[in-house]
């Protein structure tokens, strides 16, 4: 047999409507990409603030590299640490208000790292049904009982912690949810977590950097505070990697236990750089003033065609149902020169399947307003 299976189940893929293929850019993320010899224009990135074409982050991680070299060349622990690496996350605490902050080598890595880290057999974590993926994962590393909850529902929550005898209790949920652009209810959650001595982390990947006053995430918008800040640098901050903040004992707990932080390779130097520039011009120019404007244009141009629009962030999907349809709404709108994503099972429940829409602050006035044309045709010829 060996491997002789995999044949059938890549079939099964693709009967299903499921099959992936990698798509190639040939531009940086701006606004209007270039993808198989053609203009189009970009509504599927997570570069929210554009920053990852912005001068002073482009600079930053130049410069790094003339002075670091390209890679880190080692994990953190060995010799792959440096000054630049400890500024960013004396950085990121000042900017989400903590203690402390820890850098991992991927957002994905960090839920892994401290989730399975912080909670252990006979503890207890409550997830969002919607979490990502990486929660997910963190949670089944832990060992701990996990109990999901019904989407942002308190309830649900305050009955299962008054329930619970276990050693140590973990709400956890995304910040913002990254397919359907609603908001956890944070200031609920924490309320119910005081009640039952339980601890709050927050993902704040599609929140930090354009949400709240200080742009700092779902916690700053909802002004409330949470044990645990994770977020990642490789949206809004336009680089890549992820990173933790809160209490310095925290931090010192984790930098010693979470495994993939400790037996990994450091970011290279021109990552921590670039988001540490980013970090930068967000507290400076807050480009996120701008991304709010292109929302409003284009969630008034969507409710104007007939959307229903439930987002309440940048993240805005065009619901679609079926695999097959989600499929072909998404080629017909590329055929219109938008390229914006149709998500599918697994990332999405089955019949739930949608164009995952999401704005930049570097969308012009112009892009909106041909987007919402080639996505009014689309939804004109399909009867979306």
């Amino acid at each position: 047999m060996k491997m002789s299976w995999l044949e059938d189940a890549l079939a099964d893929i693709r009967n299903k409507g499921l099959y992936r293929e990698l798509r190639t850019i040939r531009s940086a993320q701006a606004p209007r990409i270039t993808m198989d010899g053609r203009e189009l224009i970009h509504l599927s990135s997570n570069d929210y603030l554009g920053l990852t074409t912005h001068p002073k982050v482009k600079n930053a991680a130049i410069d790094a590299v003339e002075k670091y070299g390209t890679g880190a060349g080692a994990a953190r622990f060995t010799s792959g640490n440096t000054d630049l690496t400890d500024s960013l996350e004396e950085k990121i605490a000042r900017f989400k208000n903590t203690e402390a902050a820890m850098v991992f080598s991927t957002g994905y890595m960090t839920n892994l790292g401290v989730i399975s880290a912080l909670m252990d057999k006979g503890d207890l974590i409550l997830s969002d049904e919607l979490n990502h993926a990486s929660i997910i994962d963190g949670c089944r590393l832990s060992r701990a009982e996990v109990n999901v909850y019904p989407h942002r529902d308190i309830t649900c929550i305050d009955k299962i912690l008054g329930r619970s005898t276990h050693n140590k209790k973990l709400i956890v949920t995304d910040g913002v949810f990254s397919m359907d652009g609603d908001i956890a209810p944070l200031p609920g959650i924490k309320e119910v977590a005081e009640k039952h001595d339980a601890m709050v982390m927050v993902d704040d990947a599609h929140a930090t950097g354009v949400l709240g006053k200080h742009r700092r995430g779902t916690a700053d918008h909802c002004n409330v505070n949470v044990d645990i800040n994770m977020g990642t640098l490789s949206k809004a901050l336009a680089s890549m990697g992820g990173y933790v903040a809160g209490s310095q004992e925290l931090i010192d707990f984790l930098r010693n236990r979470a495994r993939s932080f400790i037996y990994t390779t450091a970011l290279p130097p021109s990552a921590v750089a670039g988001a540490k520039a980013a970090l930068d011009v967000i507290v400076k120019d807050d480009p996120a003033a701008k991304l709010w404007q292109n929302v409003s244009l284009y969630n008034k141009g969507l409710k104007d065609m007939g959307f229903s629009i439930d987002s309440q962030t940048q993240i805005i999907p065009l619901m679609t149902g079926e695999t097959g349809r989600t499929l072909d709404v998404a080629a017909e709108l590329e055929r219109a020169g938008v390229l914006a994503l149709g998500i599918r099972p697994p990332t999405v429940p089955k019949g739930q399947g949608r164009i995952r829409t999401s704005l930049m602050a570097t969308h012009s006035k112009m892009d909106i307003l041909d987007a919402l044309d080639a996505i009014r045709g689309v939804k004109e010829k399909l009867g979306m």
